[in-house]
């Protein structure tokens, strides 16, 4: 430490008190001629800038992290308050169910269940975002299952007004399937045949998840009578399984019906009459479907519950569309009647068409065609004419081959049509509409079909 010398007093003019003193680095004392002398005395090391610089940098940094976290609180409030609100908007439509009958139906109970367990997630990931334990969280959790349980204990109160306001709702699909009809300016010509082929596909009308209510369900079919029998002009088919096996079928008297998935009839195929693929249709009132053993086409009425089948000895069961195993016999029908689709091993894979005697239930007549099965996705017919589909991306279908029985001339085409998703196991043409129905992985799918005049 270095002394320096601050002050010299005269005893006369001093005020400090003659005596030594000490107070940390400053001392005072009587000098040998009797003045007063006070010394300082500072460390011999540089002032520290960098220490200084330091404290700055982590002050600065602090100052950031206390401005992240405010944001964050900020944030989380707001988000809080978001849900809030929705809770609240969620309490008011409970409020209106718990307080009148008429102002309810089935798909309010099933949309506020979906919304109730999606917030519910939403608030558990907040939850753990935040890392919080705040007794606001454990509110929310309770007002949310006991809306819950609300929700499932009116769905059983008023269950006649609940089917009522359900085929209204029907009816409302009903009018959404006619305006995307309006949508696409088709005026069908049914049952006129006076037209050169298939110039366009329109957009794809997505009806609804099949009537089992399970996507899992990717093998089926659906669609209409494309021969319908008095009294049955409107009923719908369909049928489906976790796998390409037919165990059975439900009938719909009407389109409403399909909508809320409440069966006309159900037919259980008996052991022994199982079939396999899945390119089924309705004509005339009987179900045509592809038989297990043997091997063959078979054919089951839905009035009398008559089964028949005939063995096709030339169709093989060793060429199947590209999109699912064992779709061996196609089915089909259009304006000039009842066709079966497959392949044998003297085509070398490649499709034949044969058209059915719907009285003998025989094949009266077969056309060649250069479409190898395994490369189509699948295939249908109208006005006599086979059209040939295969993938063109994830979302798009292309009609690429025709073939005109009436002429025997085949066509390399380009017809581009969406699918709603990648694959699909029936597509079949209905001469009655005009449309083409699909079965797409589990979705009742169909599209208008325009001709080229």
């Amino acid at each position: 430490m270095l002394p320096i010398l601050l002050l010299l007093l005269s005893p006369a003019s001093a005020w400090i008190p003659v005596h030594d003193w000490e107070s940390g680095n400053v001392t005072a004392s009587v000098g040998e001629s009797g003045q007063c002398v006070c010394h300082v005395y500072l460390p011999e090391i540089t002032f520290p800038a960098d220490r200084v610089e330091h404290m700055q940098q982590v002050s600065h940094d602090l100052i950031l992290e206390v401005d992240i976290q405010m944001n964050k609180m900020i944030s989380y409030v707001g988000t809080l308050e978001g849900y809030l609100k929705e809770l609240s908007d969620l309490t008011v439509r409970v409020s209106m169910l718990e307080s009148s009958a008429d102002k309810y139906i089935k798909l309010d109970f099933e949309l506020l269940r979906i919304e109730l367990r999606e917030f519910e997630v939403l608030v558990s990931q907040l939850k753990d975002s935040l890392n919080s334990t705040s007794p606001m969280f454990d509110s929310l959790y309770i007002e949310i299952r006991n809306m819950t349980l609300i929700v499932n204990q009116l769905e059983t109160f008023d269950k006649s007004n609940l089917e009522v306001i359900r085929l209204e709702f029907a009816k409302l699909q009903k009018k959404l399937e006619e305006c995307q009809t309006d949508h696409d300016v088709i005026k069908p010509d049914i049952g006129n045949c006076n037209r050169t082929g298939i110039m366009s596909i329109g957009k794809p009308m997505v009806v609804q998840l099949n009537a089992h209510l399970n996507a899992g369900y990717q093998y089926g079919g659906w669609g209409k009578d494309s021969k319908p029998v008095r009294g049955y002009e409107s009923m719908y088919f369909y049928g489906a399984y976790t796998s390409y096996y037919i165990y059975d079928f439900y009938l719909y008297s009407n389109y409403e019906n399909l909508i809320l998935r409440s069966a006309l009839k159900h037919h259980d195929l008996p052991s022994g009459w199982e079939g396999t693929g899945n390119n089924y249709i309705v004509h005339s009132n009987t179900i045509y479907y592809q038989h297990n053993t043997p091997f063959s086409m078979s054919k089951l009425n839905l009035t009398t519950a008559k089964y028949d089948y005939r063995v096709i000895p030339s169709a093989s069961a060793s060429f199947s569309y590209s999109y699912s195993p064992h779709q061996n016999m196609d089915f089909s029908a259009d304006e000039n009647g009842l066709w079966v689709m497959y392949a044998t091993e003297a085509s070398k894979g490649k499709i034949v068409i044969a058209k059915i005697d719907e009285k003998s239930f025989g094949i009266e007549n077969e056309w060649s065609t250069t479409a190898y099965k395994q490369l189509a996705g699948n295939a249908f017919m109208a006005c006599g004419v086979m059209y040939a589909t295969r993938s063109v991306d994830l979302t798009t279908e292309e009609i690429f081959y025709a073939y005109d029985t009436r002429t025997n001339e085949e066509k390399h085409l380009s017809i581009h049509f969406s699918k709603f998703q990648e694959k699909y196991t029936n597509l079949h043409y209905n001469p009655t509409d005009q449309k083409l129905y699909m079965y797409n992985n589990g979705y009742y799918v169909s599209y208008n079909v325009r001709f080229d005049k």
